[in-house]
């Protein structure tokens, strides 16, 4: 039966069992701030926003070198003075445009793809328009504001056919709420997100059929909106139209943000600044607020956060490897988060019912900085040995737990597939003794380490599971970051 056009017939569409599986995705943030790449560092997104819920700053100083051009808006912020150093206090932002389909033109999909996938991913994200406006693609309905505002190559289409040549899927992202050709407002505070949503009919139409013309042209399995859409754009219909052309896509939950048609009241000065601190508590408790507003979504993406417990409807945690998810060439290898690091976040993640949609930022030309390719592919070598127990997986009864080795105590997080357990072992034992409290195997039970050939003698104890490395195991085999363990069958609950 085809999906109509209402909440009850959206919500019936089930998740993918696809997008469950997958667990990794890539995300991309490339566009015409790639040129200048530059944005504050010190502080990350999370230390922003609090800081401005204590009126210390604001959005101006953004970790975030997408954000550049708002950034520039502001007279005396650190983007601006830099700028004028560089490029000249006349010289605008858009032109950067040439600058970026210059640099585009020894770009290579196959060679991002090829790395996407040595990392493990099984699916891939990318901006198609940023706030700045600016497409990746030569859209049918150009912009009225700024005609010829786009990439001169279809990076779209091309990297849409690489990904999935390799047996990826592909996700679009757009921005929905804002398009700074048709509203240049400056983002100076959070409510101002919503406040400086473009409410014009051209500007409704444009987006929305921009939305339809991505579909129909390269039909992403992914639809992924930023900052909400003009609330009268109707995407009951889009996802109604959407699901019925492809079945086993997903929508995230970034369609529905903003107050709709009381969007007029943020003019009043202090419902703008109640709604900004209102904003900072919904991101506090770590599930993007759109939740809250009574849209159709597949699945929920904290920002630069994470859950503290398994969550039961499907989310998507969306970080870069430093603290911006465009290029930025002002971070330094402090910055961005270790291997270790971002191997236990994502495990973490995977155990509570989340996938992790990890983001890249690449230069102007394409080229991806050395220490984020690095990471991509440290990531990759350890799921080549691990990633059974994180592909296709689901939570356990629990997500985290404790491994006693020796006098050292080390943090566990569960999964579990085809009746098997998996436990995450955060760190390298320094004992071959691993005693795991609360877990009771079955008679008969098999444990193995992941990587490693045979098994491991056990014994069960009232307190919980005692196993024993080899000593070849424990000197060669056992990684710094995290180690896995699979009992099968899975122990009683």
């Amino acid at each position: 039966m085809p999906y109509q056009p209402t909440l009850t017939s959206l919500r019936s569409h089930p998740l993918p069992k696809w997008f469950d599986d997958a667990k990794l995705g890539i995300f991309i943030h490339w566009g015409l701030f790639s040129v200048p790449a530059w944005a504050p560092t010190g502080v990350s997104i999370k230390e922003l926003f609090q800081k401005m819920a204590s009126g210390k700053t604001t959005l101006f100083e953004s970790p975030y070198a997408e954000w550049y051009l708002n950034n520039l808006k502001q007279p005396g912020s650190q983007t601006q003075a830099r700028h004028a150093r560089i490029y000249g206090s006349e010289f605008p932002y858009e032109a950067f445009a040439p600058m970026f389909n210059a640099a585009i033109q020894t770009w290579e999909a196959d060679s991002w793809a090829d790395l996407f996938q040595e990392a493990g991913a099984r699916y891939v994200v990318l901006t198609s328009k940023h706030h700045d406006g600016f497409t990746l693609w030569q859209p049918r309905v150009v912009n009225p504001k700024r005609p010829g505002y786009h990439a001169e190559r279809d990076l779209v289409g091309e990297l849409t056919s690489a990904v999935k040549k390799r047996g990826m899927r592909m996700g679009l992202y757009y921005s929905g709420g804002l398009d700074w050709t048709f509203n240049p407002a400056p983002v100076l505070e959070l409510a101002d997100l919503f406040a400086t949503i473009p409410q014009d009919d051209a500007y409704v139409a444009y987006c929305l059929n921009h939305w339809n013309e991505l579909i129909e042209r390269y039909e992403p399995a992914i639809l992924w909106n930023d900052i909400g859409m003009p609330y009268r754009v109707k995407t009951r219909e889009l996802f109604a139209r959407y699901y019925n052309r492809y079945p086993e896509g997903v929508v995230n939950d970034r369609f529905s943000l903003g107050l709709g048609p009381l969007t007029g009241l943020l003019k009043v000065k202090w419902i703008k600044r109640w709604f900004s601190n209102l904003i900072i508590r919904q991101l506090s408790k770590e599930v993007m607020m759109s939740a809250n507003f009574g849209g159709h979504y597949d699945f929920i993406t904290p920002e630069y956060s994470s859950l503290k417990a398994i969550f039961p409807r499907k989310w998507e945690a969306t970080r870069g490897l430093g603290n911006s998810f465009g290029y930025n060439q002002a971070e330094t290898e402090e910055d961005y988060l270790s291997v270790t690091d971002l191997i236990r976040l994502f495990v973490d993640i995977v155990s509570k019912n989340g996938n992790l949609l990890l983001n890249v930022g690449p230069q102007a030309d394409g080229s991806l900085p050395a220490a984020q390719a690095a990471r991509l592919r440290s990531l990759g070598r350890w799921l080549a040995v691990n990633g059974e127990g994180i592909f296709e997986s689901r939570p356990w009864a629990r997500a985290e737990g404790v491994c006693q080795s020796g006098r050292e105590q080390l943090s566990l997080r569960f999964t579990q597939k085809d009746g098997r357990l998996y436990c995450f072992i955060f760190g390298k034992p320094g004992d071959s003794t691993l005693f795991l409290p609360g877990v009771r195997a079955q008679e008969g039970s098999r444990i193995r380490l992941l990587g490693s050939e045979g098994r491991l003698a056990w014994q069960q104890e009232d307190a919980g599971l005692r196993a024993t490395l080899e000593a070849k195991v424990l000197q060669e085999a056992l990684n710094e970051s995290a180690n896995c363990l699979e009992i099968s069958p899975a122990p009683i609950i």
